[in-house]
């Protein structure tokens, strides 16, 4: 039961009905073509996350990425998420429930299940890859941001540099290259998992390779952390998507606690912190991640929370600050503070 085989079997009979196992396990999602499009594994609503629901020459049906983490796997991982089971066990009965297929009855003994990326395994994996990075100062990764105009890196702890991360192509081979490694946290500065940056030499911009950023480990609920005090919670802060996004803006206003959501789908899932009193939203101009903002909007009020926007000029704040320079984007974000948060996190 627990042989690879088993789960290559159990993938592929998910396959051949894989519209209809989105249609259940991704039902905030809608088919277009030849794929099934939602924001992602939770099923929160979007368009980053796509499966494939027919086999062509560029892939295999039942298969999906996710265009805004960069995370990809099968229909048996979409399951695992879904229903947050932990074990290969626990995710073929389910995927054998679904087909209508017998489950097994186990033997009390002899539980040898193989796991299936169980997700402390893979925050484990997240963990020790942020251990083999180095700080970024002096490194590619430094060179990378200062070229984005974000120069001061104070309290950028959650950063690293590692020289040879391993990136996978879609042919499954492996290339060593530098990388801008960025540690997702929970409250309470727990590591769930990492994002990645792959660099091209000398940290001359991304990697020029077709998925430059990618993330691994648990990552729904949970952010890219700058300007939080050890051990201590925050009652004001600001959530949006990007790394360099936010990192511009605390260039403008140093004292503010950030969130980096990663991705669109993920923003308006982050967990809010114990304490917080107001947050503010950093919107990109283009309102492709507007769902996000909206749901997360939607689950501050509901908490209590006093909830403020702050808009971009352009694409978003790392475009503001180096079209406009730093001065020009602290005056157009204490435009949108309230007063009272002018004055402290300037100070």
């Amino acid at each position: 039961m627990a042989s690879h085989d088993s789960a290559g079997h159990l993938a592929h009979l998910l396959a051949r009905n894989a519209e209809a196992v989105c249609r259940h396990y991704l039902s905030n999602g809608r088919r277009e073509g030849r794929y099934w499009l939602v924001g992602d594994t939770a099923n929160n609503p979007g368009r980053s996350l796509f499966v494939r629901l027919s086999g062509s020459a560029s892939g295999k049906a039942g298969k999906f990425t996710d265009a805004a983490t960069g995370e990809y796997g099968d229909l048996l991982d979409i399951i695992r998420e879904r229903c947050g089971l932990t074990s290969f066990r626990a995710v073929a009965d389910e995927a054998r429930r679904f087909l209508a297929l017998p489950v097994p009855v186990y033997p009390a003994q002899g539980n040898a299940a193989r796991k299936l990326h169980e997700p402390q395994e893979r925050g484990e994996a997240a963990r020790k890859l942020f251990a083999m990075a180095r700080p970024i100062a002096g490194t590619d990764a430094e060179t990378y941001l200062r070229l984005r105009g974000i120069a001061n890196l104070t309290g950028t702890d959650a950063l690293r540099f590692h020289p040879g991360c391993y990136y996978r192509d879609a042919d499954g081979a492996t290339h060593a290259m530098p990388a801008l490694i960025a540690a997702v946290t929970a409250e309470g500065d727990r590591i769930m998992g990492v994002h990645r940056t792959w660099l091209a030499p000398g940290g001359n911009g991304k990697a020029d390779v077709p998925t430059p950023r990618r993330a691994m480990g648990s990552l729904l609920g949970h952010g890219v952390r700058f300007g939080f005090a050890a051990g201590s919670t925050a009652d004001v802060i600001v959530a949006g998507e990007g790394i360099e996004t936010m990192l511009s803006l605390r260039m403008a206003i140093p004292g503010l606690p950030v969130i980096a959501g990663l991705s669109a789908s993920h923003l308006g899932s982050i967990h809010l912190p114990t304490g917080l009193r107001r947050l503010y939203i950093a919107a990109d101009s283009d309102g492709a991640g507007r769902a996000g903002t909206q749901r997360l909007s939607r689950r501050a009020r509901e908490a209590g929370i006093e909830t403020l926007t702050l808009r971009s000029g352009f694409g978003d704040f790392n475009d503001d600050l180096r079209r406009n320079g730093l001065d020009a984007l602290r005056l157009h974000l204490l435009r949108q503070l309230a007063a009272v948060d002018s004055a402290r996190f300037l100070a």
